[in-house]
């Protein structure tokens, strides 16, 4: 008989329990989903050098075109659908549609837990650069709590964000009866590095297996709830109803097949994508804004800059797979070719696994949990295979060299 998961989180438990880093990047089998050839060398790096050597750019261009005509608005109305926070790879794919491909797009964001300064500031920039938002704000009582239960249960309080920018682009999509979304990255084919989706244009939102695995922990969000209404005592089942919940679950089936919106397309796959170079095209066209100080936990100024939780996203996810926020950056920079490999580990033993201590009072009081609760929970989340305690501290077994 299989022995009966102790985390919700689905993909803990598919985690091979040998550490193996990549021999090219800087990245684990440790991030699930990740595959390794032979050779040492992991799909994401594999997939990299397909992208380069063998995809013929004009033809997925020509793909592009007729895409966006089939879809193109006859009367000015909106044609896609972009889902956008107001940074460099939204803003990049939004400005690119309207003003070199004469598309119509309508940005809607789900709004961040809690803005920074800067983040706000990029977010109202890519507004005045020509474009129609519509961003929702969820009911904070009941987003707070969901963020609490999605630490304790799923280590990751982010993950009721994630919930939000997974399916509320896709309800406005219906709402506009628009018929085409587009997302910046494929992270399987940028990050995670899954094979399968290198030659996919597209995700199927219904008949792909591996969405509630991939993108959602493998949990439904009636599941979560329901195992926190027997546990948590801050939960009640006065705290939610439908209306409330509407947009951190996926449409109805009916509505989506009646729709036609069954799949959101990757901008990455019909064009060559990097994100450094996304970056310096918004600075010009969108008056994006980098932070003026790197961000806790890497080297980099102008990613993931408009959630003050980001950096405990990042953070837990260094306690659940030891790997954190610096690994991400510098492994995509050394397949881009902007650093070395021996760059990126110095890189990584100088920024990896650094606590975000910047906005850590915010997160406490936002959870409406103290310190020691805190490290209790993030303790909990570490791996007897991954980590080791000496002398009061912890530390990774098997690190990168």
């Amino acid at each position: 008989m299989k022995k009966k998961s102790k985390h919700l989180d689905m993909q803990i438990d598919l985690l091979p329990k040998k550490v193996k880093w990549c021999s090219k990047c800087l990245m684990s089998n440790q991030r699930p989903r990740i595959t390794f050839d032979n050779n040492g060398v992991c799909a994401a790096c594999n997939n990299l050098q397909y992208i380069k050597n063998e995809i013929n750019w004009d033809k997925r261009n020509d793909e592009f075109l007729r895409l966006l005509d089939k879809h193109r608005s006859k009367n000015n109305d909106w044609d896609v659908v972009v889902p956008s926070s107001g940074g460099k790879d939204s803003g990049y794919v939004a400005h690119q549609l309207k003003y070199k491909y004469g598309m119509n797009p309508l940005l809607v964001t789900w709004s961040p837990m809690k803005y920074t300064e800067i983040g706000f500031k990029n977010f109202e920039n890519l507004s005045e650069s020509g474009f129609t938002n519509i961003k929702c704000t969820p009911n904070g009582l009941i987003h707070k709590k969901l963020a609490r239960l999605c630490f304790e249960e799923l280590g990751d309080a982010f993950h009721v964000f994630v919930l939000g920018q997974v399916y509320y682009p896709i309800h406005m999509a219906i709402k506009f009866n628009i018929n085409l979304v587009f997302y910046g990255e494929n992270g399987e084919v940028e990050y995670a590095g899954d094979p399968e989706a290198v030659d996919k244009p597209y995700m199927d939102i219904i008949k792909n297996k591996k969405w509630l695995l991939g993108y959602l922990k493998g949990i439904s969000l009636e599941k979560l709830i329901s195992v926190g209404k027997k546990k948590k005592e801050y939960l009640s089942t006065e705290d939610f109803n439908n209306s409330d919940l509407k947009f951190y679950k996926s449409p109805l089936k009916k509505d989506i097949i009646q729709s036609k919106i069954s799949r959101i397309y990757y901008y990455n796959y019909f064009h060559r994508w990097n994100p450094q170079e996304n970056f310096y095209y918004c600075v010009e066209n969108t008056k994006f804004i980098p932070n003026n100080e790197r961000s806790e936990g890497t080297y980099s100024k102008y990613s993931s800059l408009d959630d003050k939780m980001d950096g405990m996203h990042y953070y837990m996810r260094y306690i659940k797979f030891g790997l954190g926020r610096c690994v991400e950056d510098a492994s995509h920079e050394i397949r881009d070719g902007h650093i070395t490999r021996e760059e990126g580990i110095a890189l990584m033993k100088k920024y990896e696994g650094e606590f975000p201590k910047k906005y850590f009072k915010e997160f406490l009081e936002y959870l409406n949990i103290t310190e020691g609760h805190f490290w209790k929970v993030v303790d909990s989340w570490r791996s007897k295979y991954l980590w080791n305690k000496i002398n009061g501290k912890w530390l990774l077994k098997y690190p990168i060299t």
